[in-house]
């Protein structure tokens, strides 16, 4: 073969390899625009356009007079682009000493710790390390001045990521029945369990378009929706009657070494709930809100169960108090079985309201016996009249289901000496917060109402809605036995194992309870559950209480030495204050001025709408400052821009609840508030230096 042809060949062969490569892209072309195109295109879109959620704010929770019981406020976790390509190897070895400096200051650890986080962040190209979680905004306008940083993201490398945080402001106080909510661990507890749905609003959504500088900016579109933040919850709880509550039970908590107790207070007429303590020991040996005893833990109630028992008789007409029975042995025989008293009672027959009085095991087990012994279904069957078998339906996640055993309905485990057991308040089960409701509808005339938690929901001042006072049962029985069933409850204070609570300046009723407590269904030697529960002024009833206090174990276990003595000292603190309270929700017409100014308060733009609302002339000269003062001069309002020193603390007096809290525990101070109202004095001096000041306590008073 001559070289020419050689030529051609190989000429051909190019030809005919670059022709079947060339149809073999022609194809793949036509091949993804035709069949691939549509989803490939989707996928392009949506690298360079993504959809974003908007959280809500969530919104907070009140006191009846809208004390502030928790809340929100915003925190960043911070992040650095350590290798990010704008900080030079020479910028980085100049400042990574004194930004690790910096860093230490600001967040309490070593120097050593961050520098060499830094640089063998560095060394590995980490473009996404953690500084900080939870970060405050003045701190975050901090960590903006510092080395590097204050570049700004593109140049420094700082990334800040906003999210809220849910905070306490009075500390543990009611913890268990304010309660949290968590979607991931899908538990919801108290009234932010019960009501997350309103509390947590909706999130809105928002396109975002990615930039050649990497970052995410905003769309204009019409398919983007603003959040709506969350709704206040506005609560029954009083934050003096809660605080009274939970320090009278936490003394005898201490002094009997229990293991654990609670104590509610409930407005008669309405069935508010104004305080609900539960306090447990933990591991520490501390008492703190751990498990809501109140609503969650079914007890045998023993002799405040006497209350209902008594009453079904009298109800049945089986009965009266006139009525006399013998309970001086100081024991009795059912079936073999002894039910015995702590000591006998009387010389001979004694009248039914004495036997109540004295808490008589052996008068009120005779008594039911032989008004219900031919028919034991009779008497359960009174109690459900009474509604005593049924859950309250609280809206707070959790409320055991009371059990009372019925002889059809519970066969197998209805014995001969059953009946007698059960008229003093064993092998029945009801809750604390059970119990208090039977015994504040005998306080209420007879009708039974539904214990209250929440009275509103509301967006801002607004309210969207409100819960009414539910009567769950209109009476419970007859006047004539209400008026029986207040005697006796009298008697108990006034001559009975309750004396130690009577007083010259108001009555109290109620009954003491001693029961032993139960495990897998046998008693254990030693551990009671000590009862009192009452309501005052007997009179004329405004509060019901009880108190319980679970397994006591040093300085006596019965109701009246274990539990009477916290009910006593917190219907006498209320009954103290109570002219006080009274007085503080009167206006005082001096304090009024023609214009209302906040003395310091967020939201300029909030601000300047309501002024306009109400007419009011407003010079401002800000632009957007986060906080303005508001001062007044010829019937105008001036407006000008307050930014608070990071490095002191700042002068809140004069601020409300919700407005301090924001602003402290955003400069990391940590707040417990007192009382109701406005800042009138704060713990710490206004423009002392915060340096390890992180702590703050700020006392409240009306206006």
């Amino acid at each position: 073969m001559d070289e020419r042809k050689e030529i051609r060949l190989r000429l051909t062969l190019v030809y005919f390899g670059m022709l079947i490569i060339g149809i073999l892209i022609l194809y793949h072309i036509f091949y993804i625009q035709f069949h691939e195109g549509a989803g490939l295109k989707q996928e392009a879109k949506k690298l360079k356009i993504r959809e974003f959620t908007l959280p809500a704010a969530m919104g907070s929770i009140l006191s009846d007079k809208e004390a502030l019981l928790a809340t929100s406020i915003p925190v960043f976790d911070v992040h650095m682009d350590v290798a990010n390509r704008n900080i030079s190897n020479e910028l980085f070895r100049q400042k990574v000493d004194s930004l690790s400096l910096q860093l230490a200051l600001l967040f309490n650890k070593s120097k050593y710790y961050y520098k060499k986080m830094l640089i063998n962040a560095r060394r590995k190209g980490n473009r996404y390390l953690r500084l900080a979680d939870n970060v405050t905004y003045y701190q975050l306008k901090k960590l903006r001045t510092f080395p590097i940083l204050r570049r700004g993201k593109m140049k420094g490398g700082l990334i800040a990521r906003r999210k809220t945080v849910r905070i306490h402001p009075y500390g543990s106080l009611a913890a268990r029945t304010i309660g949290y909510s968590s979607d991931v661990k899908k538990k919801h507890v108290g009234i932010e369990g019960a009501y997350r749905n309103q509390l947590k609003g909706k999130d809105g959504k928002e396109l975002r378009r990615w930039i050649n500088q990497g970052d995410w900016v905003p769309v204009l579109d019409d398919e983007n929706v603003e959040p709506q933040d969350g709704y206040d919850v506005v609560t029954t709880i009083n934050v003096n009657l809660q605080d009274i509550a939970e320090e009278a039970l936490r003394k005898q908590l201490v002094k009997h070494e229990a293991a654990m107790g609670c104590a509610v207070i409930m407005e008669v007429k309405t069935g508010d709930i104004k305080a609900i303590a539960n306090l447990q020991k933990d591991k520490n040996g501390n008492y703190s809100e751990i498990y809501n005893m109140a609503i969650n833990k079914k007890i045998e109630p023993g002799s405040t169960f006497k209350l209902p028992s008594l009453m079904a008789a009298i109800e049945d007409k089986k009965i009266t108090l006139d009525d006399t029975v013998d309970a001086s042995k100081g024991y009795v025989v059912f079936y073999g079985r002894t039910l015995r008293d702590v000591h006998p009672v009387g010389n001979g027959p004694i009248p039914v309201k004495e036997v109540f009085a004295h808490s008589s095991n052996v008068g009120v087990s005779k008594l039911i016996w032989r008004s219900y012994k031919n028919n034991p279904a009779q008497f359960v069957n009174r109690l459900d009249s009474f509604r005593l078998n049924k859950p309250l339906g609280i809206e707070i996640p959790g409320e055991a289901a009371p059990f009372i055993k019925h002889p059809k309905r519970n066969k197998r485990s209805w014995y001969g000496t059953t009946l007698p057991w059960m008229s003093v308040g064993y092998e029945l089960e009801l809750t604390p917060l059970q119990i208090l409701t039977f015994y504040n509808a005998v306080a209420n005339n007879g009708t039974m109402v539904k214990p209250r938690f929440v009275t509103q929901i509301r967006d801002g001042g607004k309210t969207i809605k409100s819960f009414d006072t539910v009567v769950l049962k209109k009476h419970i029985a007859s006047a004539e036995t209400i008026k029986a069933a207040r005697e006796m409850l009298e008697a108990v204070v006034e001559e009975g194992t309750g004396k130690a609570l009577k007083n010259k300046h108001f009555s109290i009723a109620g009954k003491t309870g001693t029961a032993k407590i139960t495990k897998n269904g046998r008693y254990i030697k030693g551990a009671y559950n000590a009862t009192f529960v009452g309501y005052f002024p007997a009179g004329n009833p405004q509060y019901s209480c009880i108190v319980v206090v679970n397994h006591p174990v040093k300085n006596g276990y019965y109701g009246a030495s274990a539990a009477a003595p916290a009910f006593k000292e917190i219907a006498n603190k209320i009954y103290a204050t109570s002219l006080a309270v009274k007085a503080g929700d009167i206006e005082n017409d001096t304090a009024v001025h023609d214009i209302p100014v906040p003395v310091a308060v967020a939201g300029a733009k909030e601000i300047k709408t309501i002024y306009k609302a109400l007419g009011v002339p407003v010079s401002d000269f800000i632009k957007d400052e986060e906080w303005v003062s508001v001062k007044t001069d010829n019937n105008k309002v001036m407006l000008d821009a307050v930014e608070p020193d990071v490095a002191t603390i700042p002068d809140v007096r004069g601020m409300k609840a919700k407005d301090a809290v924001y602003l402290l525990e955003n400069m990391g101070i940590e707040t417990t508030i007192k009382g109701r109202g406005v800042v009138r004095s704060q713990s710490l001096k206004p423009g002392s230096s915060i340096n390890g000041n992180r702590k703050i306590v700020l006392q409240l008073s009306i206006m």
